[in-house]
């Protein structure tokens, strides 16, 4: 019979409790966002769509070191490598990519690519809205990451000649 009553106790000081935290939350002014009409507002270390970094001079970051790729455990970064020359410098380093691409059917978000760049070239950034119904627009290239250039910044330009055109 003691038994019982405890339990009974127990039971009702449970249900005491949760209705007591319910009670709390229902008092408690709701937060809403109001995403379409209003910017997300994300934390700073959210790991959105992937950034390639430029330096303060407009040049790309990325050396095409292939590090990020092999950090990458999903597989998902394909890099081609050119040689900078003389006469068309795209990178501070001896090689810049070419081709540069993340497939986002297979990202996971980890960071390990960010992790791993020793230029600090790729970065995550706060894009979102990545969802397509066609796999192939999740493929995204090189241009479709790339900073925009700083403001001031004089980069090469490359001539439809194929030299380098300096812009002064």
């Amino acid at each position: 019979m003691a038994n019982t009553i405890t339990q009974i106790i127990e039971s009702a000081a449970a249900v005491a409790k949760g209705m007591s935290v319910t009670f709390k939350e229902m008092m408690s002014p709701t937060v809403t966002e109001n995403y379409p009409d209003e910017p997300p507002k994300f934390e700073e270390r959210y790991r959105g769509a992937h950034v390639l970094q430029r330096d303060e001079n407009g040049m790309e970051k990325c050396v095409a070191c292939f590090l990020c790729a092999a950090a990458c455990p999903a597989n998902c970064i394909y890099i081609e490598a050119a040689e900078n020359t003389d006469l068309v410098r795209i990178s501070g380093g001896e090689r810049y990519a070419k081709v540069y691409n993340i497939d986002y059917n297979r990202c996971i978000f980890c960071g390990y690519c960010v992790e791993a760049c020793p230029t600090d070239a790729i970065t995550h950034g706060h894009g979102f809205e990545l969802a397509s119904y066609n796999t192939s627009t999740l493929v995204y290239r090189k241009e479709d990451m790339l900073a925009p250039i700083p403001p001031g910044a004089r980069p090469p330009v490359i001539a439809s000649s194929g030299t380098a055109a300096n812009g002064h």
